[in-house]
């Protein structure tokens, strides 16, 4: 292990202790390339010798879990000085046909599959052979490291935007000498006295205060390091509390509106055959329709490009449970998770809290169940809105201990079956991650697709996640395989459910024309 290691906010460490074996927290992409044809190297070869020289570019790429003992603290992020980067990228089999369609078994398959915790927490898989000239890449990254955002931002990385692979210079050597005590002493007094001198000059505004750490794993120094963390968190919350107050009383004010209440009943998830313990195994399809299409409709309504990506699931999914007889005559309502990422920040972590928004599959009418939705989309974001300022306040709690706890407690959560008793806090979980507009590639091969794999969990056993791309949006459904064994039946339902929102937002032939 060398250098000092970056502690897991607990944001980040929820998704470790939350993982069972049934629910893997990794989130991922099926992507899927076209060879040109007069390519005669070897695609995994040659991909992995790229990936090999950018890895210092994403640092994450190279770092493993360093725990502390008895779990009583959350892990920390260290360089792998055993890093094996054929531990990592695999060239995998597809057997015949050698089609999409099989690949998507058999990425439903693998995402099913823990990640080892021993080595840096990603994996990527290589299908060479495919029709059309096609290669196929799944890849998967624990959600501690990284979310939609940071994920979007890695995929500049790996990819270019010529045929041509870019040079991206070697990472300088650096050393980092061991700290010894003294100059962490000397460190702490420096910052003790900031602490104290910053109340006083208010002129140059509030400064976050950062103490030393040590590091190191053995006990003492984690209760040092935990120690400077929270009088970091004391003097960090210290400074917001004026944001905090505000962010309160609006709450407050919301919760004593009549209007927010009605909202709030709206957003009151009916049981349905989605809501279950799921198994450990996964069901995944993936789909592509036109952007441009979708962006039309949203214009033409009056809307934003994510609420139609809601509405084409609420579509897909009345469609499913009325086939069925399981449509309540209550709206499903979706987890909409919400990004917190500033414009530019690539930073390796999560920054995202979610939104319960109603879907509208009581509607019939796909016009008039756009229309709802839009409207309540509305509502929901100014109701979560007093949330956003509080949530970073809330994503570095640390308790010594909670780690062991709350993993004793997600594994009691997950051999219960009480998903299956409890009324669910939504039905479905429905993300769009905003994605690059022109075309990359990978050492010449052109990206087609880069369809989503993300997380299925005890009681939202369907995840619908589309990512833009070019000029389409790219669906991948992912689901419980006990829940949902063909989810290939509901992304076979997409294109359909963008005709009928087209049709129904379509100019009448007679209003085009002028009459004689």
């Amino acid at each position: 292990m060398s250098g000092i290691g970056r502690k897991l906010s607990s944001l980040d460490a929820s998704f470790l202790y939350l993982e069972t074996p049934e629910m893997p927290m990794h989130v991922g992409s099926m992507a899927i390339f076209r060879l040109p044809d007069d390519y005669r190297g070897s695609f995994f070869e040659d991909f992995k010798t790229m990936i090999v020289e950018r890895l210092h570019v994403a640092p994450i790429l190279k770092s493993r879990l360093a725990k502390t003992p008895l779990d009583i603290d959350h892990p920390s992020w260290v360089e792998d000085d055993q890093f094996d980067i054929d531990r990592h990228i695999f060239r995998a089999s597809l057997p015949a046909p050698h089609d999409r369609a099989t690949l998507e078994r058999i990425v439903g398959w693998m995402h099913a599959k823990l990640l080892n915790r021993a080595r840096p927490l990603w994996e990527f898989y290589v299908f060479e052979g495919m029709a059309d000239n096609e290669i196929g890449l799944y890849s998967k990254m624990h959600h501690a490291a990284i979310d939609g955002g940071a994920g979007a931002a890695l995929t500049s990385i790996i990819y270019d935007i010529t045929p041509v692979p870019r040079k991206i210079e070697p990472a300088p050597p650096q050393a980092k000498p061991e700290r010894e005590a003294r100059d962490i002493a000397g460190d702490f007094l420096d910052s003790y006295q900031q602490i104290w001198a910053q109340p006083f000059d208010m002129s140059a505004g509030f400064k976050p205060v950062e103490l030393p750490r040590t590091g190191k794993s053995d006990l003492g120094s984690i209760l040092f390091d935990n120690a400077m963390m929270q009088i970091e968190n004391a003097v960090r919350f210290a400074g917001s509390i004026p944001t905090v107050l505000k962010s309160v009383s609006q709450m407050a004010a919301k919760a004593a509106d009549p209007k927010s209440r009605e909202s709030l009943s709206s957003m009151v998830s009916p049981a349905t055959i989605l809501n279950k313990s799921i198994s450990s195994e996964r069901s995944y399809a993936a789909v592509s329709v036109s952007l441009p299409q979708a962006k039309a409709v949203a214009k033409a309504a009056g809307g934003k490009l994510n609420d139609v990506v809601m509405a084409l699931s609420s579509g897909v999914l009345r469609r499913y449970l009325l086939e069925r007889g399981a449509l309540p005559s209550r709206s499903l309502t979706a987890a909409v998770p919400i990004s917190l990422r500033e414009e530019g920040n690539a930073d390796a972590n999560n920054q995202v809290f979610g939104m319960v928004c109603s879907i509208a599959t009581h509607i019939a009418d796909p016009k008039e169940r756009l229309q709802a939705i839009i409207a309540e989309s509305t509502k929901s974001k100014e109701l979560s809105h007093p949330m956003r300022a509080l949530v970073p306040q809330m994503s570095n709690l640390s308790m010594l201990g909670a780690p062991i706890l709350v993993q004793v407690l997600a594994l009691l959560y997950s051999r219960s079956n009480l998903p299956d008793v409890l009324p669910p806090t939504a039905n479905v979980t429905i993300s769009n991650v905003p994605g690059p507009r022109q075309t990359l590639y990978a050492v010449g091969a052109e990206l087609l697709n880069i369809f989503p794999v993300s997380i299925s969990t005890h009681g939202l056993a369907l995840n619908i996640t589309v990512q833009s791309y070019r000029d389409q949006l790219d669906f991948g459904f992912i689901a419980g395989a006990n829940i949902i064994p063909h989810v290939q039946e509901m992304a076979d339902m997409l294109p359909r459910e963008l005709d009928l929102l087209m049709e129904a937002y379509a100019q009448p032939a007679a209003a085009a024309g002028t009459t004689k």
